[in-house]
């Protein structure tokens, strides 16, 4: 799954490129689906990886889910390319870390909402003003995306903190939902 995040992380820009379309104000990879699937192209091979699998286990999972049921296709060319490509990217967005999670023992650390809170507001810090510099809409930070989600709520600012509101639930969510994984696992090993 790795290898797969790597080859759409360098052939869509690429593509991009090479069909003249890449533009700075949509083509940078600073959405949290772009970020998370540049993490997954090399989190299977590190060694040291527990704040990038927390960090990736919620926004690849949580923006995973969001980007499939409610997709926003930035600088969609209509190609079947295209398409493919963003539901394989978003789709292995979405599974790696439950692979990991399920199948090489990589447990979600104490404070892994906490730290994954704090990463995904400093990099709000940094994009924010990069969005009013380029006139761009990374992270959906300018702007509300244009989608059908109940969980966008209000205009700019408004529907950013209820995004907060939102993230932090749904992170206590999968994480107390994959305690209770493993805590089954051990039940059922011990029985």
């Amino acid at each position: 799954m790795g290898g797969i995040m790597f080859f759409t992380s360098v052939v869509t820009p690429l593509r991009t490129v090479l069909n003249g379309h890449w533009n700075i104000v949509t083509d940078l990879p600073l959405h949290l689906c772009g970020i998370s699937g540049l993490i997954c192209s090399f989190l299977p091979f590190l060694k040291r990886k527990q704040v990038l699998f927390d960090f990736v286990f919620y926004t690849g999972v949580i923006g995973g889910i969001m980007s499939v049921l409610t997709p926003q296709m930035n600088g969609f060319d209509g190609s079947d390319f295209a398409y493919l490509e963003y539901y394989v990217r978003h789709v292995t967005i979405f599974l790696l870390p439950l692979y990991m999670l399920q199948n090489l023992n990589i447990k979600l650390s104490k404070y892994s909402v906490l730290t994954s809170f704090i990463i995904i507001n400093v990099l709000l810090v940094f994009i924010m003003p990069l969005n009013f510099y380029l006139g761009s809409n990374y992270m959906y930070l300018a702007e509300p995306p244009q989608v059908n989600n109940p969980l966008v709520i209000g205009q700019w600012p408004y529907y950013l903190l209820w995004f907060e509101v939102f993230i932090v639930v749904l992170m206590s969510v999968f994480y107390k939902l994959s305690t209770l994984k493993f805590n089954l696992k051990k039940q059922l090993i011990s029985d």
